[in-house]
């Protein structure tokens, strides 16, 4: 006698993975409701939980995991090559997240070095350009941002885009530019 497979859906839905990264954030979630979502479904004997719990099992967690192959991957019941390489690509991604090592920030320590920094870009430009370069607590660059391309010799920017990006980047300050192209006649 079996027992009755239990699916997602038999979840009640604010346990279910994807509600608890969506109410939780991804931090909360253990590696297994990770790997299920990465996974999306399970097979028609097993829920996506029971699957992952075994891929985690497998592969001791973590542990083991981030060095696998694809063939060690398909050779688990309900893992083919679609979800094999989905995880694999998770995996890579993770790792090169971890290895990302952000360049060394330009500092502005003058309205000079704020020129030089977009002045040589935005000379030769054909149309007129408003340029945004967001900064930290260190006056260092964390984000350039070409906000509006107007036309000829207009520009049109509305403040909401400007601050908008500074909310997101959180920046500390900004230096807006502006390349004035003369039209001759």
């Amino acid at each position: 006698m079996s027992l009755p497979m239990i699916t997602i859906k038999d979840v009640p839905k604010e346990e279910r993975p994807r509600e608890r990264l969506l109410s939780l954030g991804s931090g909360h979630l253990s590696n297994q409701e990770i790997l299920a979502i990465l996974l999306g479904s399970g097979t028609r004997e097993e829920s996506v939980m029971a699957l992952s719990n075994r891929i985690l099992m497998h592969f001791e967690g973590l542990k083991l995991l981030k060095e696998a192959t694809i063939e060690e991957l398909i050779a688990i019941k309900g893992i083919g090559e679609a979800k094999g390489v989905l995880i694999l690509a998770a995996i890579e991604l993770g790792k090169r997240m971890n290895q990302y090592k952000p360049n060394e920030k330009y500092v502005i320590r003058s309205p000079d070095d704020g020129a030089s920094y977009v002045m040589e870009e935005m000379r030769h430009l054909k149309q007129e350009h408003f340029v945004v370069l967001f900064l930290d607590t260190k006056n260092q660059i964390v984000h350039r941002q070409t906000i509006f391309i107007g036309s000829l010799n207009a520009s049109i920017v509305h403040p909401r885009e400007v601050y908008r990006e500074a909310v997101k980047r959180s920046a500390a300050s900004i230096i807006v530019a502006h390349n004035h192209r003369a039209t001759r006649s």
